[in-house]
């Protein structure tokens, strides 16, 4: 079970302290401005709302998530899905999603398992190539991840994560994913989220 996280909103709809990522993405998506960030209890969260928020994400981290550079949807394909994955430690619990752009649902959710970030990033992109061959659709995929991005063109996963019982499935879901690459020509394109650009890739779990 996913650890309980506690999300500050300190510029959003309506600041305050949230016990889940839905009602904290209430009050920030579409807040053109909004800060916000996770943590692993109450009291910390508290403290957090309490002090500004540029000591716990930093002005540089804060600007970038507050201002992007321009509106995302006049510049990317809206017809499309965004993956992202979020880990609580390196490894640790990790889960991936993707969420289709034009109407910002979630369309597919893994996890949690054990495992990594890029791992999940990789996963992400895969079920997403897989699912749009599966339908027949023709669309993108966004992903924030350049490491993942390269292991989906290489075909190949190139984990460091050791191989134990504990992530035994896990493995076995990479190897499913890579021998679908190996065996399957798409012609999907897998194009790189400018989080600079466009701020948080929208299949984001806030929990930097």
């Amino acid at each position: 079970m996913a650890k309980q996280k506690y999300y500050v909103v300190w510029r959003g709809v309506e600041p305050g302290i949230y016990d889940s990522w839905r009602d904290c993405q209430a009050q920030t998506k579409g807040y053109e401005g909004a800060m916000y960030k996770s943590f692993g209890s109450r009291a910390e969260a508290e403290q957090a709302y309490a002090d500004s928020p540029y000591d716990y994400i930093g002005r540089k981290a804060a600007q970038k998530t507050a201002a992007p550079t321009v509106d995302w949807e006049t510049e990317v394909q809206l017809n499309a899905l965004a993956v992202d994955a979020a880990c609580s430690g390196n490894p640790g619990p990790m889960e991936y999603r993707g969420v289709y752009l034009l109407t910002r649902q979630e369309v597919f959710h893994y996890g949690p398992v054990q495992g990594t970030n890029n791992i999940g990033e990789f996963l992400a992109i895969v079920h997403a190539l897989a699912l749009i061959d599966q339908k027949g659709l023709s669309m993108t995929v966004y992903s924030d991840s350049r490491t993942a991005i390269s292991w989906v063109r290489q075909k190949r996963c190139k984990t460091k994560l050791p191989r134990t019982p504990q992530t035994e499935s896990l493995f076995q879901l990479i190897a499913r994913a890579e021998q679908w690459l190996r065996t399957h020509d798409y012609a999907t394109p897998v194009v790189k989220w400018e989080t600079e650009r466009w701020g948080e890739v929208p299949a984001d779990f806030g929990r930097k």
